[in-house]
């Protein structure tokens, strides 16, 4: 039986445990660029036992970014940043992924603590941004995008292929397309923000082409060993956008596609949803559960999985294959060697260098001195409550998100009332 702590091996890649760093923008980079904070906060998580290390969403083209702040993989001068990256998550034992993005029509905005609301296209650190349709996203997102044109469609399947291209060379061992929070492939997908009367909109099959298309441009420039997957905005959790029975269908398209696999997230495409899961336990296992179940190909989940018990229990009962951390990686960098005390897993200190877990290991002092907080007799290796394998989407209405309240991605959640 697998757990929390298994490796986890997809084509030629093989990941020390199943617990993965979420990406999370960090707007940090001056010219989309890395630097010395990206190396030291990313290796430490690598070094802190993280099977699976992401950065941020990094950009395909200067547009696709979210803020002037936000990391980019469209020039060539970015890539010395990203292979340092990469050496020192490589070094510390844990496998670089990249997450490649285009923020669509919700990008052009301020970072979240100025507020995090749209500039317009002529602002000096704004631009006119683009999406499948000329649908403002509305709320702090006021300004509408321009329509792609098919020409300039086919434009981004070379930005990703080329940005795919340079994130092999510089050495990232997991590449993973954003397609979820209402950026720009969760718009084509969605029927809010897709109005589209050409190849590109209208049915399910025209909605998904984007994807599928993009997925064919980057596997054909990825090598074989190389996994392939995909954060997926599955449901906009609005009876007029993504449905989630249409999203089992189009996964199944994109694994016959080369997708590898499916990381379950929400569309992000409203305010205006109907169901609040954002503070419910495991909010998308479920759902991912049945993509495993009926697609037959792996999938990961994250949001509200920072509790050991729980991201230990959907991998032991086979719901899911890997679980994604976003903030509970930024508060504890050593989440994996908490979580390995807590379950009572032998040798919770090989996840760190062999330097540091000997020291750790060996201690010449009080245990309650040791900077890990002791794991009580009641607690250690206790489980989380049963988890059901589902046979459908089910979703429980959790308690709202407070309005402002930033995404998986760091950008805010605007939440109508």
């Amino acid at each position: 039986m697998p757990h929390l702590f298994s490796p986890l091996t997809i084509k030629g890649v093989t990941l020390r445990n199943r617990i993965g760093m979420s990406p999370m923008t960090m707007y940090r980079s001056v010219d989309g660029k890395m630097d010395d904070y990206h190396v030291s906060y990313l290796g430490a998580r690598a070094a802190g036992g993280f099977g699976l290390v992401f950065p941020e969403q990094i950009a395909i083209t200067p547009d696709g970014r979210t803020t002037v702040s936000c990391a980019g993989i469209y020039d060539e001068s970015q890539l010395e940043g990203l292979a340092r990256v990469c050496s020192i998550i490589t070094s510390m034992g844990g496998v670089p992924a990249i997450q490649l993005g285009h923020t669509g029509r919700k990008g052009s905005l301020v970072t979240p603590w100025e507020g995090g609301y749209m500039l317009p296209p002529d602002h000096p650190k704004g631009w006119q941004t683009k999406g499948p349709s000329a649908i403002a996203y509305g709320g702090d997102m006021p300004y509408a995008p321009e329509e792609l044109t098919v020409e300039e469609i086919h434009d981004l399947y070379r930005a990703y292929a080329q940005s795919a291209t340079w994130a092999v060379e510089v050495g990232f061992e997991w590449i993973e397309m954003h397609y979820a929070h209402g950026y720009l492939g969760s718009s084509f997908f969605s029927p809010l923000a897709n109005h589209r009367t050409d190849q590109y909109g209208g049915s399910l099959a025209n909605r998904a082409r984007f994807h599928l298309e993009a997925l064919d441009a980057v596997r054909a420039v990825v090598p074989e060993r190389i996994p392939l997957t995909m954060r997926l905005g599955s449901d906009d959790l609005n009876p007029e956008g993504t449905q989630f029975d249409d999203s089992v269908v189009a996964i199944g398209w994109m694994k016959e596609h080369g997708l590898d696999l499916a990381d379950l997230s929400f569309g992000g495409n409203t305010d205006d949803m109907h169901e609040m899961i954002f503070n419910q336990p495991r909010a998308f296992v479920e759902r991912a559960n049945r993509v495993r179940t009926e697609v037959g190909i792996p999938v990961a989940a994250s949001w509200n999985l920072g509790k050991p018990q729980n991201a230990d229990d959907v991998i032991k009962n086979e719901l899911i294959d890997l679980v994604l951390l976003g903030r509970p990686a930024l508060s504890n960098p050593h989440w994996p060697v908490w979580a390995a005390r807590e379950l009572g897993y032998d040798n919770p200190f090989g996840l760190v260098p062999e330097d540091w877990g000997w020291w750790l290991r060996n201690l010449r002092a009080d245990q309650e001195s040791l900077g890990f907080p002791m794991v009580s007799e009641e607690t250690a290796g206790a489980p989380a409550a049963a988890a059901v394998q589902t046979q459908g989407p089910k979703v429980a209405t959790g308690a709202d998100v407070e309005p402002g309240a930033a995404t998986l991605d760091g950008a805010p959640l605007h939440v109508a009332a």
